[in-house]
């Protein structure tokens, strides 16, 4: 599958994860069977649920539902990018905005599908690092184009909420291929472009 958002939950896999919510309540001596968390282990189960489709969805296949012949071969921006997800180490969400541009070689897809993209690898648990590369991965696999650029920039909860508590710091990652890495003057329009 392509793409979806989770509009319906698998119902065994919603009641055995809401068991296991259940039990940690218990664990953090909390009653599950007081009012206010009576469905709190379903409604948890379902949003883990949704938190994590990406591990259901294609990135590839999302770019190549939608390529298009186009002898345009000038940057391809698309910038400011929410992005939602989760960190591997604490499953605690991180936030922030992915800018993504491609240079074609010949074909171009969607500019919906950048986004899509995007959520697919943020809706997975993940470190920054690795989310940054796999989309940069994803659409040079897909296009082949003459490069690509992705810098995310995102904020930690698990940095901020706990450990360190350092609610301001912002996280910035980049990746990059093709023309991106060999010209300067590529990379630089493109950190122009983003404000950077």
């Amino acid at each position: 599958m392509a793409y979806r958002k989770i509009e319906e939950y698998d119902e065994k896999t919603t009641q055995e994860l809401a068991g296991h919510v259940k039990a940690i309540l218990k664990l953090l001596g909390e009653d599950p069977e007081r009012e206010g968390l009576v469905k709190t282990p379903e409604r948890v189960a379902k949003a883990w649920q949704f938190l994590t489709q990406g591990y259901g969805q294609n990135g590839e296949a999302i770019v190549r539902s939608a390529v298009f012949t186009e002898p345009y071969s000038q940057m391809v921006l698309v910038k400011d990018i929410e992005l939602f997800s989760l960190c591997e180490h604490h499953m605690l969400p991180f936030i922030g905005k992915a800018h993504v541009a491609y240079i074609p070689n010949g074909r171009i897809t969607g500019l919906s599908k950048i986004a899509r993209v995007v959520e697919t690898y943020a809706r997975r648990l993940q470190v920054q690092e690795r989310l940054t590369e796999q989309i940069r991965d994803c659409i040079q696999d897909s296009l082949q184009p003459l490069g690509v650029a992705v810098v995310i920039e995102a904020m930690h909860t698990c940095m901020s909420m706990r450990g360190v508590e350092k609610s301001n710091a912002v996280t910035t990652t980049s990746a990059f291929s093709g023309i991106f890495l060999k010209s300067f003057k590529t990379r630089n329009e493109f950190l122009q472009l983003i404000g950077k």
